[in-house]
Parts: structure tokens; C-alpha cells; sequence
């Protein structure tokens, strides 16, 4: 039988996650432990609330593709599985103007970068259908499909050529292994011999990502293959990697993609140029040399014009992406909207004077038509969803013939697909109305106030439970996002909806440093990461939120992820006003960390004023585990194991800091799991009810 909400809560922390069969280890003294067997909270959650088990049936669409003639979207329908605690992706059209839906290829594998042809007639894409991540090809009017790969690695960047005759794409190929391992002899193993494992020998700079561990010396190498089958070509070779975005110019003769190919390239993290390869000769032509990195290239329908997006590379921590256009023929490069304080990616044209613009402008995803004067015109602010556990800022789209494809999301509602046609927008799908529809969903409220700091504005959202009565007194949970310099916004979140489905008020900002509000905004935490100015953002957003009246002064909780961790940690060094916090994959030590983590060639000199043996009271400034003396909130930690953004030695640190100082805290390890410890169901899961568990154990009754 599976266990009610009731019969979970009253399990102590741990029996919390074998109930859910959901593997985390979990360290604590036997006070904590005890403390915890007694927590439960007072009834049975009704199913006409948003479940844990919820999340299982969510969906949502990602990658549309309008067709060349405008009349069909192509697109990737994502939902989990319960049964590989997994997300299942599959390919569905739409039909523009009827909405109907039509299954392209739903089965138990996996499909992913549809691309239409350029006649429209055929549909490629990547999937696992054969056994590995391959190219395929689809014929819709003959309703047949073609494997056209054999490859030894995942390709990306799937881009067709203007007659249809090649599909170019990036994959990775092996680099030379390190000089030393080349030097070194080891004798000839007999046959039948059982040796160790041999030793991995580490010598470049870039050595390590989070979710991928130790890197291979392997390189992103672009190729092309015939449409119609055969032999992958490769067009790049060397120790560089090539092809983040591709796009063949106008008479398919060459390829134009972004990267840097310095010799330097590893010490330069925010450096790309735009790169013209001819396919047949394999000459190689740079089309900018600007300083900072230029990406995302799209020629106007004339094809006199290239535009795309430019990024600073000083070394500061977040900088606009501005749009610029090459004139092809001049080589002059104008910058459009020069002064616009947005941050502007994706652009697409519209026509040869218009074009198409991605940005987010206070907490919200947005579309607009920009003109080579710089004039913009908002088309819709709903580009939201593909960001399930939290309310991220998220979405995607693309455009063909006038039409405008996007992913539409809400508060309420994952993505949708969604359309821009003769000016009307309108939503094609309604992918998770079967399960929430009759859901009593947490309603999302905005609240502005200032900063007691510096009287800064500040922009935040809070959800109220169902059933929500003004009248009475609810616990309050404090989030904060990660980044630092990203944003929440009025947007779907499976996470909060939990947390206010079982009686908690849940309040989140858009604090100093946050992105959608400009340079200036983002920059007010340059140098500044943990400090007092942010905790004061929050801790400004809980006073104006108790001034609500329906708040519980007495039972505050606050919690945050990855730079929210940091946040939290920080925090609870600076006050004690919270009866408990969670802090999730966190920084605790910035002299330790820096020198640990996957992010160092970029995070040393970009978010820190140099190397930390030079500016050591600058790192320990910054770091939680300066403020550890003070601490007395009950403190969660939990971050995965095979985490290489924020180590989970940093959790480690301040658990054993905690402990020494008596202060009640747990361990929790994610076994596994890297940054994203969200990324599989059950772990979603696992994050909130271990989090529920832990705050029930200390919220008055």
C-alpha cells in the first residue's frame, strides 16, 4: 500500500527517505535523531493538493521548431518516469492554426534537437532509438525513418544546410593524452593478470565539469554528414573546442561558428570569435576579433548581414549581451540598442530590417522585435517553464515564415507550446491539465519594498497555501536562489508548491546581484559575495512580509541552493531570527573552495579581486565559515557527492564546525549526485520531504 502523506511525516528523517525508497545518507548525533521520530505534522494532506507523487506526472515542451512554411511546430514533450526516475522525451507536432496534436514518435526511447528541413518535408533529430545517441531522419509524407549515424559520441548543434543536402553537427573527439602519460613505460600486463586500475594523469587547465568529473582529453570537433546517408566528415582538428553554435552561410559553402582558438583559450573563459570555415578548401577566416566573446550568429534572409551577440570580457562578474550586425559587405559592425540595459541572447531575423530578441526584464522572460535602429516592441512576457523545481527564469523559441514559436509557462502551469502568428499570440497545448486542474494550487502574489541597507527597491513573490485564510498566522519559508546572478520570477515551481501545499507561506526575491533589472543592479554585489547588503535584501523582504499580517513572526524558516546556500549559511552567521534553515550545496570556505572546484579559471578573477593567497582576508570575508562562532539555528546541509561546483567538502566543513560548537545540524549526502541534485524525481522529491521533515522538527505548533 502506498503511504499516505500522514505516514511519511511520522517517520524520523532518515525512515522519511526509505519510505520513498529515496537513497540519501543522512548524518546526525542521536539527540537529532531522537528529536526527529517525534516530529509529525498534525494531519493528512488532502489529494486535492500538488503531492510529492505529483511530480512524477509533470510535463512540459522544450525545443519547438515552426516548420519552413509556418504551419506546424515540432517539439519535445518531456515527463517523467516513475519507473527509471528519469525524464522521458518524445517528439509531438502541432498544428498551428487548429492546435490539433499529433504523436511523431512517442516509444520508450529518447528524441531530442528536432530540426526541419529546409523544404519542409523531412525532420531531423537526435535520439537513442538504436542504442546510443544518434543521428536520425524522418520523411513525413512517407512516414518513414532513416538512421544516418553510427557515431562514437553524442552529436549536438544539429544544423542543416540551405539545400538540404548536409546535416552539420559538433561531437567530441580524443585529444593527445598528457605528456606525461605518453613518457611513462609501465611493463606488459600478462595475460589473465588482474592490476589496479591505472593511474589518470591531469595536466590542462580546464580538467574538470561538474557532472561530467575528471574531463578526457577530448575536443568539440565539427562535421558534416550527407542527408541522405553516409560517410561523417570532420572539418576542424586540433586541441581547440569548435562549434558551440553553427550556422552555414547563405550559399552552404562554408560554416560560420563560435569559439576561441588561442593558445591561451583556457585562461580566457568569457573570449570567442565568429570563425568562417569553407567546407571544401577548410579555410579558415575570422569574421570578429573583437575582445569578450561573440556567439550566436544568424545571417539575414538577404544574406548581406550577419547579426549576433557580443559579451564584455572584463573581468567582473556579469556584463549585457548586446546585439550587433555585421554589415558582410562593408565589414562595419553596428551595435543595436547601444544603451538598452537588458542583457539580450537568441537573436533571429524577421525580416532584412527586424529582428527577433530574447531578454529578462524584472523577474520575467521576454520576447521583442528590435529594428536596426535599436526601436523595440514587446510581443509577449510569458517565455517560462522548462525549469520544473524552481522558478527560475526559463523558456525558448524560435521563428519561420512570420510565425513565432515559443514555451509559454505561469505561476500555475509548467510549459506550453505556444505561438506569435499575425500579431495574436495564442497556447497550442495544454500538456498538464489532466493533473492540475483539479489541484488546489499555492497562489504566487508579488511584494515590493526596500532594502534597509541602502533603500534599494527589490522586487520578491510569496505563495499561500490552499485554502489560504488572511485571517490566520502561517509559517514562513525564506528561499533564495542561486547564481548569484540569475533570477527568480512569477513562475512554475514543483519545490514550492510543496512547501506551501503542507501550510507553509513561501517567500522569494529578486535580491542585489539578481539578473532581469540591469547592469547596475546585477553589479551591486560585485566583491560582495556573501555579505551583509544581501542578507539585508532578504531580511527587509521577511519584515515587509510579516507586515502582510498573515505571517508567523515566531515560526521562520529561510533556505537557499548553490549561491542561495551560501546565502543561508551566511545568514544564520549573522542572525538568529530563524527556528531552522536548510542549506543546500553550498560555499562555506572560499579559501578551500576556489582551489577545488570545477570553476576556478573563471570564478577567481572574475568574482574575486585574484588568486586567494594574495587576497586572503578578502576570501575569508566572504566565506560562511568565517561567521560559524555564531551560529545557533539548526542547521540542514545536503549536496551531492559527485558534486564539483560547491565540494561537498564544503558541507563537510561546516557540519564538523557546527558539531564542534554543539549546534543541532544533519549531513545529508546525495549519493551519485552532482550540483543538480534535482535533476531526477525522486531527488526532487527527496530534497523537499527531507526539508519539510527537518523544519517540522522545529516550527511551534
Amino acid at each position: 500500500m502506498k503511504p499516505t502523506f500522514h505516514s511519511r511525516r511520522l517517520c524520523q528523517l532518515a525512515a522519511v527517505l526509505l519510505c520513498s525508497q529515496l537513497p540519501l545518507v543522512v548524518q546526525a548525533n542521536a539527540a537529532t535523531t531522537s528529536a526527529v521520530q517525534t516530529a509529525a505534522q498534525t494531519g493528512v494532506l488532502p489529494t486535492s493538493y500538488f503531492n510529492a507523487e505529483d511530480i512524477f506526472a509533470l510535463e512540459y515542451a522544450s525545443e519547438p521548431q515552426v516548420s519552413p512554411d509556418g504551419k506546424t511546430v515540432v517539439y519535445v514533450r518531456n515527463s517523467n518516469d516513475i519507473m527509471t526516475d528519469g525524464t522521458h522525451s518524445t517528439l509531438w507536432l502541432v498544428d498551428v492554426k487548429s492546435g490539433q496534436q499529433t504523436p511523431l514518435f512517442v516509444d520508450q526511447f529518447n528524441y531530442s534537437q528536432p530540426q526541419w528541413s529546409p523544404d519542409g518535408s523531412k525532420i531531423a533529430f537526435i535520439s537513442d532509438r538504436s542504442g546510443s545517441r544518434q543521428i536520425h531522419l524522418h520523411w513525413l509524407a512517407e512516414n518513414r525513418t532513416a538512421l544516418l549515424s553510427a557515431l562514437p559520441k553524442s552529436p549536438a548543434n544539429l544544423t542543416w544546410s540551405p539545400d538540404g543536402e548536409q546535416l552539420a553537427f559538433s561531437m567530441s573527439v580524443a585529444g593527445a593524452a598528457a605528456k606525461l602519460a605518453q613518457l611513462t613505460k609501465m611493463p606488459k600486463k600478462p595475460n589473465g593478470a588482474k592490476w589496479a586500475e591505472p593511474v589518470v594523469v591531469i595536466d590542462r587547465a580546464q580538467y574538470q565539469a561538474d557532472g561530467q568529473g575528471f574531463l578526457k582529453p577530448e575536443f568539440r570537433q565539427i562535421f558534416v554528414l550527407p542527408a541522405m546517408g553516409g560517410k561523417e566528415r570532420q572539418l576542424t582538428q586540433g586541441e581547440r573546442h569548435h562549434g558551440s553554435d553553427l550556422t552555414f552561410t547563405p550559399d552552404g559553402q562554408s560554416l560560420v561558428f563560435s569559439a576561441n582558438l588561442d593558445a591561451e583559450w583556457e585562461y580566457q573563459p568569457r573570449d570567442k570569435n565568429l570563425y568562417q570555415l569553407n567546407l571544401q578548401s577548410g579555410a579558415l577566416k575570422a569574421l570578429t576579433t573583437m575582445p569578450g566573446q561573440e556567439e550566436s550568429a544568424q545571417f539575414s534572409p538577404d544574406g548581406n548581414k550577419l547579426a549576433f551577440i557580443w559579451g564584455n570580457n572584463a573581468k567582473v562578474p556579469f556584463t549585457n549581451g548586446k546585439l550587433k550586425v555585421l554589415d558582410l559587405k562593408s565589414g562595419a559592425i553596428a551595435d543595436v540598442a547601444k544603451d538598452l540595459d537588458l542583457d539580450l541572447v537568441s537573436p533571429q531575423w524577421l525580416n532584412n530590417s527586424e529582428l527577433v530578441v530574447q531578454y529578462d526584464e524584472r523577474g520575467l522572460r521576454k520576447l521583442a522585435k528590435i529594428n536596426l535602429k535599436g526601436q523595440r516592441e514587446e510581443l509577449t512576457a510569458s517565455l517560462s517553464g522548462t525549469a520544473l523545481p524552481q522558478p527560475y527564469l526559463s523558456g525558448d523559441y524560435h521563428l519561420s515564415n512570420g510565425v513565432i514559436s515559443y514555451t509559454h509557462g505561469n505561476s500555475q502551469r509548467p510549459a506550453d507550446i505556444a505561438v506569435i502568428s499575425q500579431g495574436k499570440s495564442r497556447v497550442l497545448t495544454a500538456l498538464n491539465e489532466d493533473l492540475l486542474a483539479h489541484k488546489k494550487l499555492a497562489q504566487v502574489q508579488e511584494i515590493n519594498y526596500q532594502s534597509s541597507f541602502d533603500n534599494e527597491p527589490m522586487q520578491g513573490w510569496y505563495l499561500t497555501p490552499p485554502d489560504f485564510d488572511p485571517a490566520k498566522k502561517y509559517p514562513l519559508i525564506l528561499e533564495i536562489h542561486g547564481g548569484p546572478h540569475l533570477a527568480y520570477g512569477p513562475h512554475f515551481s514543483a519545490e514550492m508548491q510543496r512547501y506551501a501545499a503542507a501550510g507553509y507561506v513561501v517567500f522569494y526575491d529578486n535580491h542585489r546581484g539578481s539578473t532581469s533589472y540591469g547592469e547596475r543592479f546585477a553589479m551591486l554585489l560585485n566583491g560582495k559575495y556573501s555579505s551583509e547588503e544581501d542578507y539585508a535584501d532578504h531580511d527587509s523582504g521577511v519584515n515587509a512580509m510579516i507586515k502582510l499580517g498573515f505571517v508567523d513572526e515566531n515560526n521562520l524558516f529561510i533556505a537557499g541552493g548553490s549561491a542561495g546556500g551560501i546565502a543561508t549559511a551566511y545568514a544564520v552567521g549573522l542572525t538568529d531570527r530563524y527556528k531552522a534553515a536548510a542549506v543546500i550545496k553550498p560555499i562555506i570556505n572560499w579559501l578551500s573552495k576556489v582551489l577545488t572546484g570545477d570553476s576556478y579559471l573563471y570564478q577567481t578573477y572574475h568574482q574575486f579581486p585574484g588568486v586567494p593567497w594574495e587576497n586572503v582576508e578578502h576570501y575569508w570575508k566572504r566565506s560562511p565559515l568565517s561567521l560559524a562562532g555564531n551560529v545557533k539555528t539548526p542547521t540542514l546541509l545536503m549536496t551531492g557527492e559527485e558534486d564539483r561546483r560547491t565540494p561537498i567538502s564544503e558541507s563537510e566543513q561546516f557540519y564538523q564546525a557546527l558539531k564542534l560548537r554543539k549546534v543541532d545540524t544533519v549531513l545529508v549526502r546525495v549519493p551519485g549526485a552532482p550540483h543538480g541534485i534535482s535533476n531526477k524525481p525522486s531527488r526532487m522529491i527527496a530534497k523537499v520531504e527531507t526539508m519539510l521533515a527537518w523544519f517540522e522538527m522545529y516550527r511551534t505548533k
